[in-house]
């Protein structure tokens, strides 16, 4: 019994154990993706403000970069980040001395921000979030570490391209229709995610959490595209409106999916560890039972057994006066025959009726000993 339940524990413990370590990695990932969130949007805040020949940075920068290097320091190990993380750090701080023009500027901000969007990609990755089995989780983190931030830098590009236009139209007016394009295609993206986690989810504030900001979201995008023109002269005041608008939605949204996703892992964590309680009272209860099982008989036995003979003591009766030393006759005692006073004619004695040592029947002994 014990074999088998030896084993049947080890597989649930490994089990329970694999789980627990990849929901803590998972978590891990989480708080990295949290950390990336106010990076991106000081990066997009100084890339509208670079082009427009304002060369420093905004106050929110340096800050960003001091809470992700932290959790870097901390789970870049974990998440295979630290070369990466180093590489775009040592980018950003380049931002201020690049040489040339608004487009020069702009094509390295761009650099920039791609760098990030593929950290909150090996982000995703490295943490096995993309893994998660869970369908709500699943899409949470499509949304959270795809959708949202191709849509951060994608409106911020087609804000900053409208502003380009004016001083180098023909230069850029592909790009511009690229980058209206791609915020239409990254919100459908962001939108069929987030429903699709609203849809297969067991959190009760999720679907109450995402749909205002969702909604508020949605409606800078549609400002956005009418500012945008297509075909014809961009509206540089709408769009600036509606860019303003998108990354407040942008980052309420990301706040409420990463909280979620948070809380979503905090609860599977707690199951986790409830399991892993419970298998280890399971396992010392049936180890109680074998051993129980195993030495209750013998207690048992040993308390019903008879109380063994003394050592040296034979299982042979032998038969032998009781008369005491001195009693018979010419003792002086009382013998067959006499009164208690020795007198002749009294009555037996007490010990007149017990046969003297060496009397007893020789063959009467080894028969009764025979027959033992």
């Amino acid at each position: 019994m014990l074999v088998p339940t030896a084993i049947l524990f080890g597989r649930v413990w490994q089990d329970n154990s694999d789980r627990h370590a990849s929901t803590a990695l998972e978590q891990e990932g989480v708080e990295y993706l949290t950390a990336l969130a106010p990076l991106i949007n000081s990066l997009v805040e100084y890339e509208s403000s670079a082009v427009q020949n304002i060369g420093a940075a905004p106050d929110s920068l340096k800050p960003a970069i001091a809470k992700v290097s932290d959790v870097d320091s901390r789970l870049g190990d974990d998440l295979k980040t630290k070369e990466r993380w180093a590489g775009l750090q040592d980018k950003i701080g380049k931002l201020a001395k690049v040489p040339g023009g608004q487009l020069a500027v702009f094509q390295a901000h761009s650099e920039v921000l791609d760098l990030v969007v593929a950290l909150y990609d090996a982000v995703r990755r490295n943490s096995e979030l993309n893994r998660d089995p869970d369908n709500d989780l699943s899409n949470l983190q499509q949304a959270v570490a795809i959708d949202m931030p191709a849509a951060v830098e994608h409106t911020n590009q087609m804000g900053t391209l409208a502003n380009l236009q004016q001083t180098h139209k023909g230069a850029i007016t592909v790009q511009f229709g690229e980058e209206v394009l791609a915020v239409q295609n990254t919100v459908a993206n962001l939108t069929e995610d987030l429903q699709a986690a609203v849809e297969d989810t067991k959190s009760q504030t999720l679907s109450g959490s995402l749909v205002t900001t969702l909604d508020q979201f949605r409606r800078g995008v549609e400002s956005m595209n009418r500012g945008a023109n297509l075909g014809g002269d961009p509206n540089i005041a709408t769009i600036a409106v509606a860019q303003s608008s998108l990354q407040t939605a942008l980052n309420s949204l990301a706040g409420v999916t990463l909280r979620e996703m948070d809380k979503l892992l905090d609860d599977r964590m707690s199951s986790i560890n409830y399991r892993r309680t419970e298998a280890i009272v399971l396992g010392l209860i049936a180890i109680a039972l074998v051993l129980g099982a195993l030495i209750w008989p013998a207690t048992a036995r040993r308390r019903e057994t008879p109380g063994a003979r003394p050592a040296g003591e034979t299982t042979r009766d032998i038969v032998a006066s009781s008369r005491p030393a001195g009693y018979g006759p010419g003792s002086g005692l009382p013998s067959a025959g006499s009164a208690p006073g020795g007198a002749p004619g009294s009555a037996p004695g007490p010990y007149d009726q017990l046969p003297a040592y060496g009397e007893a029947n020789p063959t009467r002994r080894e028969r009764s000993g025979a027959v033992r």
